[in-house]
């Protein structure tokens, strides 16, 4: 893949050249998927998450930062790994110093943090969740992005047009009226799009914007391992559960954010809550099938609907 003839068809110079940009929380899934697309867009992409060559988190998958940086570098942006635990404030304050050492400059800041996979229960009440549990999801999902902001919003504000994306799970909409999984999941999930409409009043004024974006049924490396299927065979998983077949790539929710990154009128969409599937019918871009899926709609108007899966005029 070039820059003049991508794999959505897009063609031209590549529009985040001369960009920095900094996905905190770029080891796998959606932050993987974002870097790498940045990347593909001409970026210089900082990726960032405690899952090294050399050391594992308590995830102990083997996707690290190192591929991210590697992948984003083959995409034809320039991919720099930065191990950082982003609950530790002098690991975040330092990483930001770098950024702003060897670019001068920070134009997007992806807040996609999460490590919760393995902290929450389904519908368990807030009285029978591992409390423990609970309160490391929330501190690992919410917290991080605080912190994050905190240190790296200073530098990204140096230069007019800068970009903040909050990668949550639901839209504002959707989850204003739904039940998320249990009371820790539903709280930090919230809790990040309120912090997108927050930035939003706070970064608008001096010259950037602030969203939150979430992706929809995404075939994570997670998500593939739990129906035992890989990218190739994930249709393979339809037998099991038909509304799969509504899933994406994360690159899908990298291309979303490419687009707003390159987009000289992102403003409008400041302290918004937005999709992945939501984004491809303003942008154009399609997933790496060439397909656009509309994950959220398709969630509403089919399978809370209790109908059965059919993708015909979602994807």
């Amino acid at each position: 893949m070039t820059h003049t003839q991508q794999q959505d068809g897009r063609t031209g110079e590549a529009p985040l050249s001369g960009k920095v940009a900094l996905v905190a929380g770029a080891t796998r899934g959606a932050g993987r998927g974002i870097a790498v697309e940045l990347g593909a867009a001409g970026a210089t992409v900082y990726v960032t998450g405690r899952t090294t060559r050399a050391r594992r988190s308590e995830y102990d998958r083997a996707e690290t930062i190192e591929d991210t940086a590697d992948l984003v570098t083959a995409a034809g942006g320039q991919g720099i790994a930065v191990p950082t635990d982003h609950l530790e404030q002098d690991q975040v304050r330092a990483l930001v110093a770098r950024i702003e050492t060897e670019q001068g400059r920070l134009d997007v800041l992806v807040n996609d943090i999460w490590g919760g996979e393995n902290l929450f229960d389904w519908d368990a009440p807030v009285w029978e969740h591992d409390l423990d549990k609970g309160l490391r999801l929330h501190r690992l999902a919410v917290e991080t992005h605080a912190i994050t902001s905190h240190f790296a919003l200073p530098l990204l504000l140096r230069t007019p047009g800068g970009l903040v994306v909050e990668v949550t799970d639901g839209t504002a909409e959707y989850n204003r009226t739904n039940y998320r999984v249990s009371f820790f999941y539903d709280l930090a999930k919230s809790s990040v799009l309120r912090m997108a409409f927050a930035l939003g009043h706070e970064l608008g004024p001096r010259g950037a914007t602030a969203v939150a974006l979430t992706p929809g049924w995404m075939r994570s490396e997670i998500m593939l391992g739990h129906f035992g299927v890989t990218e190739d065979t994930w249709r393979d998983a339809l037998g099991d559960q038909p509304h799969f077949a509504i899933s994406e790539t994360p690159r899908y929710t990298g291309r979303a954010v490419a687009a707003l990154a390159a987009d000289p009128d992102v403003s409008r969409f400041n302290g918004t809550s937005l999709s992945s599937g939501g984004l491809a019918q303003v942008y154009g871009f399609t997933d790496l099938d060439g397909s656009r899926p509309d994950a959220w709609r398709y969630l509403v108007e089919v399978q809370d609907a209790g109908k059965p899966a059919d993708v015909t005029g979602y994807r």
